[in-house]
């Protein structure tokens, strides 16, 4: 089963004027274009602080991680809520900065090239956001103008997209807040995917969603990594999907990383020095002391939540 993705788009830029030549079009980025060059990702050392509380004290959300995600690789971000997932995936994605340490996308700085930086990645997170009144046509059309794609070529593939998420197509002329939740998600998804961007970050892309809507979206997830060999990084809190999806998982507690490998690593190594059944459960139990659904105190900070 293949999925048919637009050509990369080059970010938000205004339209051309009428008497200027029309900006050529990238093409296609072919499984072969992937072939060395740098990770997806890297991180080095990345904290992030957050100042808190009356007493003004420096919390750190995120503490002197480090990772490298692999092209055409996904990447599992295991943590309770607080200990850091979404906070990582915000300074990768731009929209907060690194206090300490640094993070390369493809090679390029996400403090000095920011911009190219934007135009390699697109993010989904839990609670997506939409004009409530529009459509997931003109939503996403909405979205396709702001990154300069041609607005025909663009509903033609939102509606593949959307169909192969199990969205019929009578459904997207509908005001987005008619949609299920489950819906609402998977436009999000296409949304993110219309830049075809060559690391997706997806923060619990299927919290909430009901049996059948996880499963379309976690096929969808393993289409997009064997077809269009695009580097994912996913955070979740289910440890069943970060089993058949990931290769790779680190487990963040407090903010750090307290250990990461294969899911086959993580289980084999928990049950060998430990003498825990070989499950992603026990490997989780195991570093962090606590269960994946418990809370963790989380900062708040002028900046907003982490």
């Amino acid at each position: 089963m293949s999925i048919t993705l637009l050509p990369r788009g080059t970010g938000p830029r205004p339209a051309p004027a009428p008497s200027s030549p029309a900006p050529e079009r990238q093409s296609i980025v072919r499984v072969e274009d992937l072939v060395g060059g740098p990770p997806a990702l890297l991180a080095e050392h990345v904290t992030k602080r957050f100042v808190v509380g009356r007493e003004r004290r420096a919390v750190d959300a995120v503490r002197d991680v480090s990772l490298t995600v692999e092209r055409g690789r996904i990447y599992g971000v295991l943590g309770a809520n607080g200990s850091g997932k979404s906070t990582l995936i915000r300074l990768v994605s731009t929209l907060l900065t690194i206090d300490s340490g640094r993070v390369e996308v493809f090679g390029h700085d996400i403090e000095r090239d920011e911009m190219a930086v934007k135009r390699c990645i697109n993010r989904v997170s839990v609670d997506a956001a939409f004009f409530k009144k529009l459509s997931p046509y003109e939503n996403l059309a909405f979205a396709a103008r702001l990154y300069g794609l041609d607005a025909g070529e663009a509903r033609r593939e939102a509606a593949r997209i959307l169909g192969r998420l199990g969205i019929a197509e009578k459904r997207l002329g509908q005001p987005t807040e008619q949609l299920s939740r489950g819906m609402q998600q998977k436009v999000a998804i296409a949304r993110a995917l219309l830049t075809s961007p060559m690391l997706l970050l997806l923060d619990e892309p299927t919290t909430g969603l009901d049996p059948r809507s996880k499963v379309d979206v976690q096929v969808f997830i393993e289409d997009l990594r064997d077809t269009h060999r695009a580097a994912i990084v996913l955070t979740t809190h289910d440890l069943d999907e970060a089993d058949r999806l990931c290769d790779r998982i680190a487990v963040l507690d407090g903010g750090r990383v307290v250990v990461d490998g294969t899911p086959d690593e993580l289980k084999a190594r928990v049950a060998a020095e430990r003498g825990q059944p070989p499950t992603l459960e026990s490997v989780f139990m195991t570093y962090t002391g606590r269960s994946l659904d418990e809370d963790v105190e989380e900062p708040e900070s002028d900046e907003g939540r982490p």
